[in-house]
């Protein structure tokens, strides 16, 4: 696999809640660390994800923003 993402992070896939349209995908990525991820579920359906089995979390972007009240 090659991409132009800078960030990409092996872990297992511990949930998957798929909706109508979209689905949360929960990446656990090793010391208690999850990584969650919207995308769409024909997504899901298309890779074959399945809880259990590994993938990468796959970060690409310009602006990661923080906000607090």
């Amino acid at each position: 696999m090659r991409i132009s993402a800078r960030n990409s992070i092996k872990g297992t896939i511990v949930t998957i809640t798929k909706g109508m349209v979209n689905a949360e995908v929960v990446l656990d990525i090793g010391n208690g660390i999850l990584v969650t991820s919207m995308i769409t579920a024909h997504a899901v359906d298309s890779l074959g994800l399945k809880e259990g089995i590994q993938a990468f979390a796959v970060i690409k972007s310009s602006e990661v923003t923080i906000a607090v009240d």
